[in-house]
């Protein structure tokens, strides 16, 4: 745009010129009217310009709307898709949850304790340990009963857990024969006892048997007591004797401990014989048999007497305090350090070690196996392959001897060392 006005200026010039040199009248009248041409030439120009800015300008407005419009349906875009993307995730997690919460349905299931039921800080409380964590890992509903001192009521009590729930457990041998009566009066109810095999006359297609190697986790606190004891001689006091079961634990107490000292000396007292079963729930009479046997020189005494195994413990301190010396504990089946915590701290002090009868193991794995569809009838054995029974560390007081009694254990598992289940041939 600039070259149009150079050259009018350019002409006007030169017609200036001429009419300078020749005054003539007609030559300003020429530039007069190359004046008027060059004015609207200017004006043209700058019409010119302002349509084109005006053009430019609207164009420019025209595609700030069309960015502008682009944008919000990109935004529209993007939230719809936000907001699809969102609802199919909360469809998701709900669908999940509602998985989740059908997986976890596992059912009901009825326990029976055997006499005394919770609180007995050993039997009892590890099944009912075991029932605690299926109701929390698997969803079960339960509830639980214990009989009358005298166990008068065990069949009456199996009958009203049969109605109410899926699956049965019964805790102690001495539900054997009411369980197998129970499971036949209700075909569609699972049972499982604990202590019994459930095998020959009690056998069902519906009811399950859970032992333990029990003399296998004796073995082991019988070589720990061996290894510990400074005065060469050890106790056992067992709840109840003569019928089978108890035997198992001073069994293989003494093959432990004369596994690693072949000259150690042995007191054994029961407290009740069979078919008297309170010796189970007499800690003031253990109490008085550790007392003895603490003063006859054994320093370590291992009990299998349930709930009455808390009267040892208390013998084992108030020997200590009066005598200035040490002496020890044993507890069975449940994490006694632990457990005897619960009801007196300065008890602790004088567990040694536990052997662990895990009845919580095997609760939890009877009602997984319900839960799961695999329930089998018959006999399962809870042993040291499977860590159905062991020994606990708890308190430190057995570290410095854990790979001879891990030694010990794996000679077992391996069958090297065959462990007995009768006191009298027990290291023989």
């Amino acid at each position: 745009m600039k070259k149009p006005i150079h050259m009018m200026l350019a002409l006007l010039a030169v017609l200036s010129l001429f009419a300078a040199a020749c005054g003539s009248d007609s030559v300003t009248d020429v530039v007069d009217a190359a004046g008027d041409a060059a004015d609207d030439a200017g004006d043209a120009i700058g019409d010119a310009a302002n349509d084109a800015a005006d053009a430019v300008d609207g164009a420019a407005n025209d595609a700030a709307d069309a960015v502008d419009g682009a944008a919000n349906d990109a935004a529209d875009a993007v939230d719809g898709a936000a907001n699809d993307a969102a609802d199919d995730a909360a469809d998701a997690v709900d669908g999940a949850a509602d998985d989740a919460m059908a997986d976890t349905e596992a059912g009901t299931v009825g326990l029976v304790y055997d006499i005394g039921g919770r609180g007995d800080l050993s039997f009892n409380d590890s099944a009912a340990a075991g029932l605690e964590r299926a109701a929390a890992e698997l969803g079960y509903e339960f509830s639980e009963a214990s009989p009358n001192n005298d166990g008068s009521d065990r069949a009456e009590l199996l009958q009203s857990a049969a109605e109410a729930n899926d699956i049965v457990l019964a805790v102690g041998f001495l539900f054997a024969g009411d369980a197998k009566s129970a499971a036949d009066a209700n075909p569609d109810t699972r049972f499982a006892v604990i202590d019994d095999g459930m095998s020959g006359d009690n056998a069902g297609d519906n009811i399950a048997g859970l032992t333990f190697a029990e003399e296998q986790g004796s073995f082991l606190v019988g070589a720990a007591a061996a290894l510990k004891s400074e005065t060469g001689k050890v106790g056992f006091i067992g709840g109840v004797c003569c019928f089978g079961l108890i035997e198992k634990f001073e069994a293989g107490f003494r093959q432990g401990a004369l596994a690693v000292d072949p000259d150690i000396e042995f007191v054994t007292q029961y407290i009740t014989d069979a078919p008297d079963f309170d010796g189970f729930n007499q800690p003031d009479q253990a109490k008085v048999i550790a007392t003895t046997m603490y003063e006859d020189g054994a320093d370590i005494i291992y009990h299998a007497a349930g709930g009455a195994g808390n009267g040892m413990f208390a013998a084992a301190q108030e020997y200590s305090e009066d005598n200035g010396t040490k002496v020890w504990g044993i507890g069975v089946d449940s994490d006694q350090y632990n457990t005897i915590g619960t009801v007196d701290e300065s008890l602790q002090e004088y567990v040694l070690t536990s052997m662990l009868k895990r009845v919580d193991t095997a609760v939890f794995e009877i009602l997984k196996a319900q839960a799961d569809g695999t329930f089998a009838p018959g006999t399962q054995v809870y042993d040291l392959s499977v860590d159905g029974v062991g020994y606990s560390t708890t308190g430190g007081y057995v570290d410095d001897i854990v790979d001879q009694l891990d030694a010990f254990k794996a000679d077992i598992i391996a069958g090297d060392i065959v462990v007995s289940t009768d006191p009298t041939t027990a290291g023989g």
